[in-house]
């Protein structure tokens, strides 16, 4: 079954050469210029696998429409924009994208990222016992065979990458992972050799399993060093 790509950007030349780039490698694509556009294709389904988004955009910015997705599709995000700045990059993660790409692109960076996210998409479903990591609060439980964390028997929704990096560290409870290490394990590579994108992606883990993400007791950080899960 084809990947579906959701692009969106509100440049016709780019959005129109990348969907018909992406259609020629395989890809079902969903080509949208408006915010809105995307929102209402994402909500009526059918959800796309991956979802390509510029920042600049029209009316409603890049950044506003990650955090309005969030809630609907837990699907990876790959942001496709102009702004260099690494405030900009850290501000798009923390909205809730699993990857960033500056323009220029080159379109086989592009292909391999989309790759690399199906794959980590795939991977977290893989066969594997259910884990209790704390018992505090109500159980929390990562089920690996069915790609899902449960507090008290609701359910945890947690992006692609979010899922992975809990997985990395409930399959290590009590080691200290460096930030290095959960980049390369997680990412598959390093993302500009910058290891804030995994402070970013811990700080919105913590947010949901976590009863206070201000003082936290599962995932806790290492100064100098990394991040442990202890189990409870």
């Amino acid at each position: 079954m084809s990947t579906h790509v959701l692009v969106l950007d509100d440049d016709d030349g780019i959005r129109t050469s990348l969907a018909l780039a992406l259609e020629d490698e395989g890809y079902l694509v969903t080509a949208c210029g408006a915010a809105e556009d995307a929102l209402a294709a994402v909500v009526q389904g059918p959800q796309p696998d991956v979802l390509v988004v510029d920042l600049m955009l029209g009316g409603i910015d890049g950044f506003t429409f990650i955090r309005r997705v969030r809630p609907v599709c837990e699907s990876p995000v790959i942001v496709l924009s102009a702004r260099h700045d690494k405030s900009d990059i850290v501000a798009a993660l923390e909205a809730g994208a699993d990857d960033y790409v500056t323009k220029p692109f080159d379109l086989g960076e592009l292909f391999a990222r989309l790759r690399a996210l199906r794959r980590r998409a795939e991977g977290a479903a893989a066969a594997e016992e259910a884990l209790v990591l704390d018992s505090v609060d109500g159980p929390l439980v990562l089920d690996a065979a069915a790609g899902t964390v449960r507090r008290g028997g609701e359910q945890v929704h947690l992006t692609v990458t979010e899922f992975r990096l809990l997985r990395e560290l409930a399959e290590a409870p009590g080691r200290v992972l460096s930030r290095r290490t959960l980049l390369e394990r997680v990412w598959d590579r390093g993302f500009f050799g910058d290891e804030r994108i995994v402070d970013v992606h811990v700080r919105r883990l913590r947010t949901k399993i976590e009863p206070d993400p201000s003082a936290p007791r599962l995932v806790t950080t290492v100064r100098g060093l990394g991040y442990r899960l202890d189990r409870r």
